[in-house]
């Protein structure tokens, strides 16, 4: 049974409105929070075993409960920066249900006794801020925001930020420092942000499908939403399925739930003729499953660390035969170095080298010792800089050429061909 925690009625037009999310108990989750205690909130996400769905899949209770137990003021951030390539479920979210964003940071900010929170949205995502901006205006004018929310002793503040399109800025101190007005570029942790972030006062930064998914769990309880996915990941997750899929789309799916099954099943499967060459599982930053391994795969943060991967932001990205994997290695490989803030030097320079690489290798340029290479400079980016686009940049550069090395050395192939042709 495929259960709809978030997505339930986002095919109602109304829903996107204040009068349509109350129509279907919008709200109702935040009047029940602010009759609890803070701490019984912060409890109740603690044993549900939400984990954050923006990446990193770090256990959101655990995370709250770093706070410092101080009385200064304290900032909760959403991470709307949805920068991941091939994801796009925040959109949707935000787009269809921007009230359900707008309750689950009030329950979330009166847990961790935020009186000011602010959505930091990417720059193209216009339509998004501009429904997100009227959903505002109408919590904002019902009481839902401002002082003495729903008659309680709980006031607090929402604003939107819009950023500027930088990849980066969907890390967390990378998002901290742009929203205070400085560079978008990461800090070295520690201090993590729950205890020094934004504006050096202690912060919890969340994604919106986090945030989003605090109201089912209060409103139904840890128990209820233990009860769906797995032991160690329980609950429900969006995937954005892509690529060579026929019904590409935003999939809400209890985790553990079979890849094939969202592939085949749901999304329809391949075009005809076309077989399964390979599956990127959760964004371009992961290493890429071959298909044999996407036969094996389940849907969640343990099953796919076992296959030697991640579920990142669930976006699953998926290339038939047809496809060139150094075609596709090389785009993103270009993506992650026009993206570097160029702070750290592994990242800087290391993404730089392997895009060259590439380039070279698909012009028929490539000598075998460009195969180490691209492994060497790899594993000399990995985990030796501030933030984790270079380990992005470098995961799928050794999984795609270690796992497809007929693709990389076609190109050989091609170059050795030439050269007899031109001797003869």
């Amino acid at each position: 049974m495929l259960h709809k925690l978030l997505t339930e009625h986002y095919h109602r037009e109304k829903y996107l409105t204040l009068e349509g999310y109350k129509e279907r108990g919008g709200y109702q989750t935040l009047k029940k929070a602010l009759s609890k205690k803070p701490g019984d909130i912060v409890s109740e996400v603690k044993d549900s075993g939400l984990r954050g769905r923006g990446g990193a899949g770090f256990p959101t209770g655990i995370k709250w409960s770093f706070l410092p137990n101080n009385k200064e003021d304290r900032y909760l951030l959403c991470n709307a920066d949805e920068g991941e390539p091939g994801t796009f479920k925040d959109r949707m979210m935000m787009e269809r249900a921007p009230h359900q964003l707008i309750e689950g940071m009030l329950i979330s900010a009166y847990a961790i006794q935020s009186k000011k929170s602010y959505i930091y949205i990417r720059g193209e995502y216009q339509k998004a801020y501009r429904i997100l901006q009227s959903a505002l205006g109408e919590a904002r004018q019902e009481g839902l925001i401002g002082k003495k929310i729903l008659d309680s002793n709980f006031s607090h503040e929402m604003d939107i930020y819009l950023g500027a399109g930088a990849y980066i800025c969907g890390e967390e101190t990378g998002m901290i420092s742009s929203l205070e007005g400085k560079k978008g570029q990461p800090k070295l942790k520690p201090p993590f942000p729950a205890v020094k972030g934004y504006l050096e006062k202690p912060t919890i930064v969340n994604n919106v499908e986090t945030l989003s998914a605090v109201v089912p769990i209060i409103r139904d309880g840890a128990k209820a939403y233990r009860a769906i996915g797995t032991e160690k990941s329980p609950g429900t997750k969006i995937f954005s399925l892509s690529g060579d899929v026929l019904r590409p789309g935003n999939y809400e799916l209890p985790l553990g739930y079979s890849l094939t099954d969202l592939i085949y099943s749901l999304g329809g499967g391949l075009r005809a003729g076309c077989s399964l060459k390979a599956v990127i599982p959760g964004g371009s930053s992961v290493p890429v499953l071959t298909a044999e391994e996407a036969e094996k795969a389940k849907l969640d943060y343990e099953s796919l660390n076992e296959l030697g991967t991640f579920l990142g932001s669930g976006a699953v990205i998926v290339i038939d035969d047809t496809r060139d994997m150094m075609d596709i290695l090389s785009i993103i490989l270009d993506f992650y170095h026009h993206e570097s803030c160029g702070q750290c030097t592994p990242c800087r320079e290391g993404t730089g080298w392997l895009s060259k690489i590439l380039k070279k290798v698909r012009m028929g340029e490539a000598v075998m010792g460009d195969w180490d290479l691209i492994q060497q400079v790899a594993e000399n980016m990995k985990g030796r800089t501030i933030c984790a686009l270079s380990d992005a940049a470098a995961m799928p550069a050794i999984s795609f050429i270690t796992k497809f090395r007929n693709d990389f050395e076609k190109y050989l192939y091609i170059e050795s061909m030439d050269s007899k042709t031109a001797s003869n």
